[in-house]
């Protein structure tokens, strides 16, 4: 579990879904949400996101700012700073202005990053087959 100094600051309208809670389908807040259980469906916050480091979300992601020690299965779209702590197992693209990730953090997918990141959709490369010159 995160220390106190890692929640967000609020002004009481948090949402907490504790440890043993699950939650499916669309969920949406106004204020910061704290997570220790398990979500799927779409996760949509205005403000700040934490991710304990037992909770597992499968769900796309929206949130002003989200700090995440667990499992995410999903796009996470973050418009201001998106943390990955060294627990962080994110399975999902990532469109963040500013995003930090700890050594030891896992990210299996895309990354956008920048005041004007657009969301992401990179095209997957073409690979042609080409025939190797042998250098003599």
């Amino acid at each position: 579990m995160f220390k106190p100094a890692a929640r967000p600051e609020s002004a009481n309208n948090d949402t907490v879904i504790a440890a043993g809670v699950k939650v499916e389908g669309d969920f949406t807040s106004a204020g910061n949400i704290i997570i220790d259980g398990e979500v799927s469906g779409t996760l949509r916050t205005d403000m700040d996101l934490v991710v304990g480091p037992e909770a597992k979300i499968t769900a796309n992601v929206t949130a002003r700012n989200a700090r995440i020690a667990g499992e995410v299965h999903g796009n996470l779209s973050v418009s201001e700073r998106a943390e990955l702590s060294a627990t962080a197992k994110i399975s999902g693209d990532i469109q963040a202005r500013i995003l930090v990730m700890e050594a030891g953090a896992v990210l299996n997918g895309r990354c956008a990053m920048g005041a004007e990141a657009a969301p992401v959709h990179i095209p997957t490369p073409v690979l042609r087959n080409r025939p190797v010159k042998a250098e003599s």
